[in-house]
């Protein structure tokens, strides 16, 4: 266990830019599977869906008037 913390501490600090990139790729996957459990623990709830179609009214049209152009 000792030599693994001396060779993350070596290349933490020969490589930071690779020794970092590792460790947030590392985290990504873990955070993807915890995620939604954690958010439906603190009571996040996820938004009502988005409407596909818009109601159109029932019956006639009106026609609307007074919007034309000049003829």
């Amino acid at each position: 266990m000792s030599a693994l913390y001396r060779t993350l501490q070596r290349h933490a600090h020969e490589t930071p830019a690779l020794f970092w990139a590792c460790v947030l790729g590392g985290v990504g996957p873990v955070f993807l599977v915890s995620a939604n459990s954690i958010a439906s623990y603190k009571g996040v709830r996820p938004p009502p869906p988005v409407p596909t179609s818009y109601p159109v009214p029932s019956g006639p049209r009106q026609q609307v008037s007074g919007y034309d152009d000049p003829e």
